[in-house]
C-alpha cells in the first residue's frame, strides 16, 4: 500500500474539545466533508489540520483558495491561533493604522511576542502579500526554534542575509524546502496552501502532537495473519515517526500454536514486531488449573520484550510472579515486568499507558490466587499517577469489553466514568470498531478503539493532541491482515521466524480423527447483536454435538448414572466445516483443555443453572445478546421466555429418563456432566460453584477435546448432528 494511498485515508476528523456535543452530533469539517475543489493531494493533509483546529474554514464550502496569495494579516491571525492566543486577549496596541478590527487582536499579540514587525512604525503592511522570507522569520520565531542569528548565507543564492537564519533554521527541523536546490523563492508570494503546509510542517514546535497508535487485540495464537501484520506496523512506522503498538490482551488460547507452544510462538513474533506494552487478556489466565498453574504466563512475561500493564491484577499471592510486579505507575520501567502503569517516551513527549483486566476474569478464567480490583477506582488512580508526573497523554489499555455487560464492566463505563483519559485501546468482546467511538462525557473527549479478532486486522489510530493533551484531531481504521484478503505483503523475517512452529502445528493440524462432518459444524457468533444464531444465545448443531458428547463421556468413563450435560458457550471456539475431521479441527473448537466433570444437582438447582444461563440483556429483537455462559445442553430440554424478567425466564424443563422426555422433578437428584471450568463456578454459574464447595463435583480429568474425538468416532458413516429444538425463546416468532 503506497504512502499516498493511505494519506488519503487518514484524513482527520475534527474534535473541538470546547462544544463537546459536537463531537458526534456536528463535528467541524475536514476538506474533503466541506466539498473544496482546489485541495489537491499535496495540501490535504495541511489544509485538513487548519480546517479541523478551527484556524479557518476556506473562502467558501467549495473554496479553500489554496492557489491564492495570503495577506500579511491574515497570516498573523493565522499564525496567533496556532499559537493560542485569546482573540478577547489584552495586548499592548502595536499602533498600525493600516490594521482591521478582525486582525487586530492577533497582530499586537504576535508583536508583543516578537514575532512579527510593522514595515513602518505606523504601518504593518496588513494588504500586502507574505512573502516566503517573511513567512521563514514568522514561523521560525512563532515556533520558537534554534536560530543562528550570526548566520549570513544558505545554500540558496535569493536568500539575504537578513533571512538567512529563519530559513537555514526552517530546512534543519524539515518544516520546508526551497523551490530548486538553489533558489528559496524568497521574495514569491506565499499561496494559502503554503502556508497551511508551513504551519502544519511546524505543528509540533506549536504544542500539538501527532501519534499513531497502532492496535491488535484477541489474536489467540492465530499467528498465520502475523506477517502481515508486521509488514503493516513496518509501512506506518516508516510513515509516522511518533508510533507505539499496543496489545488489547488475549494472547493465550485458540488456534493450535497456543496448544503447542503455550504463548512463546506469540512472543516471539511480538517481539520481533516491537510492541510497546500489552495489557492481560482473561484467556491469559486459562492454564491456571493445570499442573503447572502459571508458569507459562510467568515465562511469558519475563520473555516479553516490552512492560505489561495491570493496574486491577494483583499477582502478589503467586509465586511464581515474585519480583516481576511494581504495583505503580513509573516514568522508568523495564521490559519483561509487570506495572499498574508506564510512561513511554515517544520521541520526547511522555504518554501514559496502564492497563486494565476484566474483573469478570475469575468467573471465566483460572486465576487461582491473582487477585483483581474495580477498575474505575484503579483508572482513577492511574490517571491522578500519571498527572503527577506531568503526563497529559493517557492511554487505557482495556480487556473490558466495549460494550460488555455493565454488571462487571467495560469500555463504554470506563469513558464515561473516568475523565482524564483520552484514548482506550480495548479487546475482549472482538468488536470490530471500524471507526472510532467518541465518549463526550467531559470537556476533552475519549476516544474507544478495537480491532476484532485473530490478528484479522492492524488498528490504525492517527490522533492530534493540543498543547493541553486534549485530542482534537483524529482517524482511526482497521487495516486488513488476514491472509488471503490483506493488500500487505507477508514480512520475510517474521514467516522465518514462523516457520518452525507451523511445520509442528501443520503436523497436528493434519492428523484426521477417521470420520467426516456431513454438514457444517456451527459455532458461529453474533457480534453485532443483529439476531444472527450464534452459539452464545442460541442452540446450535456444535454445540448439542458437544454436550452430548459430554453425556457420552460421563456416562462411559465416570457415572453411568449421568442424564444431563451442560456446555458453556464461550468455550466452543469456532465451527468445523464439511468434510474429512482432523485433530487440528477439535482442538481449535475446544482450545481450553478442560477436563471433564460430574456434578449432583438438584432439579431446583438445575432451573437455576438455567436460568444464569439465560440472564443475559436483551437484543433489540427481544431475543438475548451473547452471553458465554449460555449453556448447549443434552439429555433434557426446556423453553424460556426472554420477556420476563432475570430470574423468571426458564417456563418448561424436562429430563430425558430411558428414552423419554419426563419433566423436571425440583426435589429430585441429577447428575450432570460438564467441564471442570463450569463445575467451579466459571462464568458466573454460582450454582455449580456451592456444588463444588460443598463436594458434590466429581473430577475424572479426561479432556474435552480427546472425549469429543472419542464420540465423533463413534459416527462411522458421517456426523450430520442438527438443531432439534431442545432449547426455545417462547418470546421471539418461528421466523426469528
Amino acid at each position: 500500500m503506497s504512502k499516498n494511498k493511505r494519506s488519503t485515508k487518514f484524513l482527520a476528523s475534527a474534535v473541538p474539545v470546547a462544544t463537546a456535543v459536537a463531537l458526534v452530533a456536528a463535528p467541524s469539517a475536514s476538506a474533503n466533508e466541506l466539498s473544496f475543489t482546489d485541495v489537491s493531494a499535496k495540501y490535504l493533509e495541511a489544509v485538513n489540520f487548519l480546517v479541523g483546529t478551527e484556524m479557518t474554514n476556506g473562502f467558501s464550502e467549495t473554496q479553500f483558495g489554496t492557489d491564492s496569495n495570503i495577506l500579511r494579516v491574515d497570516a498573523a491571525v493565522l499564525i496567533a491561533k496556532a499559537l493560542d492566543f485569546d482573540e478577547d486577549g489584552s495586548y499592548e496596541d502595536a499602533g498600525f493604522t493600516d490594521v482591521p478590527s478582525r486582525a487586530t487582536w492577533a497582530v499586537n499579540a504576535l508583536v508583543e511576542e516578537g514575532i512579527l514587525k510593522g514595515k513602518t512604525a505606523t504601518k504593518f503592511g496588513a494588504a500586502d502579500d507574505l512573502t516566503r522570507n517573511e513567512a521563514a522569520s514568522m514561523i521560525a520565531k512563532a515556533a520558537n526554534l534554534s536560530i543562528n542569528e550570526t548566520l549570513s548565507t544558505t545554500q540558496f543564492t535569493d536568500v539575504n542575509k537578513r533571512f538567512s537564519p529563519y530559513v537555514q533554521a526552517l530546512l534543519e527541523e524539515e518544516i520546508t524546502a526551497g523551490k530548486s536546490a538553489t533558489k528559496f523563492g524568497a521574495e514569491d508570494p506565499v499561496k494559502r496552501g503554503e502556508l497551511a503546509q508551513f504551519i502544519n510542517s511546524a505543528k509540533e514546535h506549536f504544542g500539538f502532537f501527532d501519534l499513531m497508535v497502532m492496535h491488535m487485540n484477541d489474536t489467540h495464537a492465530y499467528l498465520e495473519n502475523f506477517p502481515y501484520a508486521a509488514t503493516a506496523v513496518k509501512e506506518l512506522r516508516e510513515e509516522y515517526k511518533n508510533n507505539l503498538l499496543l496489545n488489547a490482551g488475549d494472547v493465550f488460547s485458540g488456534d493450535l500454536y497456543f496448544n503447542a507452544f503455550e504463548g512463546q510462538a506469540d512472543l516471539e513474533l511480538m517481539n520481533y514486531m516491537g510492541f510497546d506494552a500489552m495489557v492481560f487478556g482473561n484467556h491469559e489466565f486459562d492454564l491456571g488449573s493445570s499442573e503447572d498453574g502459571h508458569k507459562a504466563l510467568s515465562e511469558f512475561v519475563k520473555a516479553a520484550e516490552f512492560p505489561l500493564v495491570a493496574a486491577n491484577v494483583d499477582f502478589s499471592k503467586d509465586a511464581l510472579f515474585d519480583s516481576l510486579q511494581t504495583r505503580e505507575v513509573v516514568g522508568e520501567y523495564e521490559d519483561g515486568e509487570i506495572y499498574n502503569g508506564v510512561v513511554i517516551d515517544v520521541n520526547g513527549e511522555k504518554v501514559g499507558v496502564f492497563g486494565l483486566t476484566t474483573e469478570e476474569t475469575p468467573f471465566i478464567a483460572s486465576t487461582n490466587e491473582v487477585e483483581f480490583s474495580n477498575y474505575i477506582e484503579e483508572a482513577e488512580a492511574a490517571v491522578a499517577a500519571f498527572e503527577e508526573l506531568g503526563v497529559d497523554k493517557i492511554i487505557a489499555l482495556t480487556h473490558l469489553g466495549f460494550n460488555d455487560s455493565i454488571v462487571f464492566d467495560n469500555d463504554m463505563e470506563l469513558a464515561k466514568q473516568v475523565e482524564g483519559i483520552d484514548i482506550i485501546v480495548g479487546g475482549h468482546t472482538h468488536y470490530t470498531l471500524a471507526e472510532p467511538y467518541v465518549s463526550t462525557e467531559f470537556d476533552a473527549p475519549t476516544l474507544i478503539v478495537q480491532a476484532n479478532e485473530y490478528a484479522k486486522y492492524l488498528g490504525a489510530l492517527d490522533v492530534t493532541f493540543n498543547k493541553d493533551g486534549e485530542v482534537i484531531l483524529y482517524q482511526g481504521e482497521l487495516l486488513s491482515t488476514e491472509a488471503g484478503k490483506t493488500e500487505f505483503a507477508a514480512d520475510p523475517e517474521a514467516l522465518e521466524i514462523l516457520a518452525p512452529y507451523k511445520a509442528k502445528v501443520e503436523q497436528i493440524k493434519n492428523d484426521p480423527i477417521g470420520v467426516d462432518a456431513l454438514v457444517k459444524l456451527d459455532a458461529s457468533r453474533d457480534d453485532d447483536a443483529s439476531g444472527k444464531p450464534s452459539i452464545r444465545h442460541s442452540e446450535m448443531n456444535l454445540g448439542n454435538l458437544i454436550a452430548e458428547g459430554l453425556l457420552y463421556s460421563a456416562q462411559q468413563l465416570a457415572d453411568k448414572d449421568t442424564v444431563i450435560a451442560l456446555q458453556n458457550g464461550g468455550g466452543i471456539r469456532t465451527s468445523i466445516d464439511e468434510g474429512p475431521i482432523t485433530v487440528g479441527d477439535v482442538l481449535k473448537v475446544l482450545p481450553f483443555g478442560n477436563g471433564l466433570a460430574t456434578v449432583t444437582l438438584t432439579g431446583a438447582e438445575i432451573i437455576e443453572v438455567l436460568e444464569h444461563a439465560v440472564s443475559a440483556d436483551l437484543r433489540e429483537d427481544g431475543g438475548l445478546k451473547e452471553n458465554g455462559g449460555f449453556l448447549q445442553i443434552a439429555g433434557m430440554k426446556y423453553t424460556y421466555d426472554s420477556s420476563e424478567a432475570v430470574g423468571s425466564r426458564v417456563q418448561e424443563v424436562f429430563v430425558n429418563i430411558d428414552e423419554e422426555f419426563v419433566a423436571l422433578n425440583t426435589d429430585e437428584n441429577y447428575v450432570v456432566a460438564t467441564n471442570i471450568f463450569t463445575a467451579k463456578g466459571g462464568d458466573g454459574f454460582d450454582t455449580f460453584k456451592k456444588a463444588y464447595e460443598d463436594g458434590r463435583v466429581s473430577e475424572p480429568g479426561f479432556s474435552d477435546y480427546q472425549n469429543l474425538i472419542d464420540y465423533m468416532q463413534t459416527f462411522e458413516e458421517g456426523i450430520s448432528t442438527q438443531v432439534d429444538n431442545r432449547i426455545v425463546n417462547l418470546a421471539l416468532t418461528e421466523e426469528q
